[in-house]
């Protein structure tokens, strides 16, 4: 099962109820996310770094179905 959820003051805070019995044990796994353009990276002939690539990618005025 995987499913978001914020931290917040010391405690994980999830955006839906999960489905187990009181008091059941369970396994949990945190992997924080990583933007798109940080796994792609490496990927592209990029020579500038990737704070200026994340830049580029999030801006609204780069994205191809705004107008120019």
């Amino acid at each position: 099962m995987e499913l978001d959820a914020t931290y917040e003051n010391g405690v994980l805070k999830l955006e839906r109820p999960l489905p187990f019995a009181n008091q059941q044990r369970v396994r949990v796994t945190i992997h924080t996310p990583v933007s798109r353009t940080k796994r792609l990276y490496g990927l592209l002939r990029w020579t500038g770094d990737g704070a200026e690539l994340d830049y580029l990618a999030r801006s609204p005025e780069n994205h191809p179905w705004e107008p120019s």
